[in-house]
Order: structure tokens, then C-alpha cells, then sequence
């Protein structure tokens, strides 16, 4: 049976011990949310890495001590795909449980549901098949492992893909809109409304969650240490990112070669960085393209990334130069 160990972690405790004291009305909703978005030198080397990939990026981060924010296409709709699934477990954590006994139910369901799901690699277990999961091990798999069967039984217990599209009106997001189920949400047609958020959007819900008071503390611990423990961004955000940077996160892939990756990460002084990167292509069958995520997330990790440690072999980005100076905040 699925182990979905839910306590929180050390490794949770920094991370929120670091980020939640600064999330304010400066980091949020405020002035830094006003702040004036960088349009020099790392724009122009995001609209080259569209370039190089041919592909449309959008990208929204901010450093959430200062405010200092990079976007680019940030108010453009992206197709969402799989990025939905934290959203789909924080109203589960929010509006369906108490006390842990809403988790510790155990959910059924048939192979022929997994099989109409697409890719299931832990509910399609042939044990959890026949016992069942928890919705506990349901959130743990849908985040960790990104399994669609899993989600989409979260979406039912939610009552369908629109109430993921209320919670995001709940907390302040008046974008973001879930209307399908998994797997056809993933089609990404171009100029599809559905399914889709922007940068800017999916990002500051994603603050919202991890460091700010859209879910009580103890939700908010149980939902950051599934995705600090994320197991699909390995060729993605974690692939660019200095390797010892605190990183929760979320993926998603979809047709048109959808690569995305959103989440907050947290330099080794503990300050929580912003990052939403949503890609799209042209041709429906392009391939997947993680290394274009990858090399935003290495390009603004040299932006906000100063004093840490750079992982440039991991990364698989060269850098030109010496390493960024520390910053004294």
C-alpha cells in the first residue's frame, strides 16, 4: 500500500519558517506586488531563449523579501495541465477536511478508471487498485508523482473540475480556470480559454498557498512537504537551480510541446523566490520541452540567486562569469 506520510518534515519547517514571517501585504498584495518588473537584460535573454526553442514563454517571478519582480508574457494565458493539481489539493485541505478525518478516508475505484485516466504511476498500483487510497494518499500521489487518476478522484470528491475554479476565486485569483478532467485538459489547442491560467496568476495563487494565510498552518505545512518532496522536476526546475536551494514545486506537460513548472524556492539565507514558467509551441506533437524550463529557472536563479551556491554542472546552463556576489538585505 502507498505510504503517503504526510508529518511534516524538517526540511518544511525551514522552509515555511523562512517564508510564511515574510509573506505581508508588501510581498502579496501590496506595494511589492506593484513593484515595477525587471525589463532589461533578463527579458531580452528570455525572448532569446523563446527564440532558440521556438516556443512562447511566460514567466512571472518575484523575490519575496524585496519584491523584486522578472515577467515576461506574465499576463498571457498558458495552458495549465498539471500545475492545477496543487490547487486541486489545497481545496481538498481547505474545504473538505477536518482534523485529518476527511485523509483518512479510503477512496475505491476500478482499473478501467485508472486506464481512462492516462498516466497513474501509483493509484495504478495493482495493490492500491484493490484496496483503495486514502485521500491523504491521493494528495500524495496527485503532487508528488503528478498521477491523473489520482487528481481526477480528488476533482470528484471536490464535485467536478469548476470547483477548483471557484477556490481560485476564493483566494484572490481571477484567472486561473480549471473545466476538464484528466487527461483532456492537457490538449492545449492555441487560443483555448479553457484550462488555462498566466504567470502571474498561477504564481501569486501559488504564494498565496505556501506562504501566505489561504490555508491554516497546519494545512499549509502538510501541502508544502508533498511538494517540497516533488518527484517530476528533476529535468525541469530542479535542473536548473543551485542544489542547495529549498525547492517546492509543481510540473505539468500537455500537447504542444506544454512544459511548465511552478513553485517557490528558497535560497540558503532562506528567502523565499517566486517562480511560474509556463511554455507552449506550434505544433500539436512537439515534444515536451524540459530543458526550456530548465534554463529559466537557471537564468533566474543567476537574477535573484545572489550568495548561493551555483550548480551549474547539475544545471546544464553555463554561466558567463564569476558567480553572483551575496546580497546584504
Amino acid at each position: 500500500m502507498h505510504s503517503h506520510g504526510p508529518g511534516p518534515s524538517r526540511r518544511t519547517a525551514l522552509a515555511l519558517g523562512a517564508g510564511t514571517a515574510l509573506t505581508t501585504a508588501l510581498a502579496l498584495g501590496g506595494g511589492a506586488a506593484q513593484a515595477a518588473p525587471e525589463t532589461g537584460g533578463v527579458v531580452a535573454r528570455l525572448r532569446r531563449l523563446e527564440r532558440e526553442h521556438t516556443a512562447r514563454l511566460g514567466v512571472f517571478a518575484r523575490d519575496m523579501r524585496t519584491g523584486r519582480t522578472v515577467a515576461h508574457r506574465a499576463g498571457e494565458r498558458f495552458p495549465m495541465a498539471s500545475v492545477f493539481k496543487t490547487l486541486a489539493v489545497a481545496a481538498v485541505l481547505r474545504d473538505l477536511d477536518r482534523d485529518g478525518e476527511f485523509l483518512a478516508r479510503r477512496v475505491r475505484y476500478t482499473r478501467a478508471y485508472v486506464d481512462g485516466s492516462g498516466l497513474s504511476p501509483v493509484a495504478g498500483a495493482a495493490e492500491n487498485v484493490s484496496g483503495g487510497m486514502t485521500v491523504a494518499g491521493l494528495c500524495d500521489a496527485a503532487l508528488r508523482f503528478s498521477d491523473n487518476a489520482a487528481a481526477n478522484l480528488l476533482l470528484r470528491e471536490l464535485g467536478g473540475p469548476t470547483r477548483v475554479t471557484r477556490f481560485c476565486r476564493s483566494i484572490g485569483d481571477r484567472v486561473t480556470r480549471l473545466d476538464r478532467w484528466e487527461p483532456e485538459l492537457n490538449s492545449a489547442e492555441p487560443r483555448r480559454v479553457t484550462d488555462t491560467t498566466t504567470p502571474h496568476a498561477i504564481g501569486l495563487s501559488y504564494a498565496r498557498l505556501v506562504l501566505g494565510d489561504a490555508l491554516d498552518p497546519h494545512d499549509r505545512e502538510r501541502l508544502t512537504g508533498w511538494m517540497l518532496r516533488n518527484t517530476t522536476s528533476t529535468e525541469k526546475f530542479r535542473r536548473g537551480l543551485p542544489a542547495d536551494w529549498l525547492l517546492a514545486d509543481k510540473t505539468g506537460s500537455g500537447r504542444h510541446g506544454g512544459a511548465n513548472d511552478v513553485g517557490i524556492a528558497w535560497r540558503p539565507d532562506g528567502t523565499p523566490i517566486l517562480l511560474a514558467v509556463l511554455t507552449t509551441q506550434p505544433e500539436e506533437d512537439a515534444p515536451t520541452d524540459n530543458p526550456l524550463v530548465a534554463r529559466t529557472a537557471a537564468l533566474l536563479a543567476e537574477e535573484f540567486g545572489r550568495g548561493a551556491a551555483w550548480n551549474g554542472g547539475a544545471s546544464g546552463v553555463r554561466r558567463r562569469g564569476r558567480p553572483p556576489r551575496p546580497a546584504r538585505l
